[in-house]
């Protein structure tokens, strides 16, 4: 298993007592369709953590895979004004959340941040989300997912 996926099932079993189920995919899992095609199942049930700066702050959007991100709703949920939300950047992912791009779990961050989960992910027994790395992931109920991440669950799709 990749070192940064055993970094993230370690801290997932010593933070929650999760057992992580990872799987790896050589080929990459780059972008939501890879995923679901590597996996097997819906790109709907991929969740996708997204990072974004909210009026200067980081936030994580866990969506599915099937959706984008609205920043007009995000920037109403963070209660800051429309246009001051974006895409954060590699540098600040990693030093926010300690995780980059493409690998970034929805929950073991190193930062306390603010999560939202895209309600659509509920309508799903189990969803896929990225293991610390573009090559890895792995199955939770989206139910177990809101709960280790903290997330407000919210319509926060375009």
């Amino acid at each position: 298993m990749h070192e940064r996926a055993s970094q993230f099932a370690a801290r997932a079993a010593e933070e929650y007592g999760f057992e992580v189920d990872v799987h790896e995919f050589p080929e990459g899992t780059k972008t939501a369709a890879d995923a679901a095609d590597a996996i097997g199942c819906a790109v709907a049930q991929i969740a996708s953590s997204i990072a974004v700066i909210a009026d200067g702050d980081l936030i994580v959007v866990v969506t599915s895979g099937a959706n984008r991100v609205d920043f007009e709703k995000v920037a109403d949920l963070q209660e800051v004004p429309e246009g001051t939300v974006r895409m954060a950047n590699a540098d600040e992912i990693k030093e926010t959340l300690g995780w980059s791009i493409g690998g970034v779990p929805p929950f073991c961050h190193s930062t306390r941040v603010p999560v939202y989960l895209d309600e659509t992910l509920l309508s799903h027994d189990q969803v896929w989300a990225a293991a610390g790395t573009p090559q890895t992931v792995f199955p939770i109920d989206p139910d177990t997912l809101t709960s280790f991440s903290e997330a407000t669950v919210a319509d926060v799709r375009t």
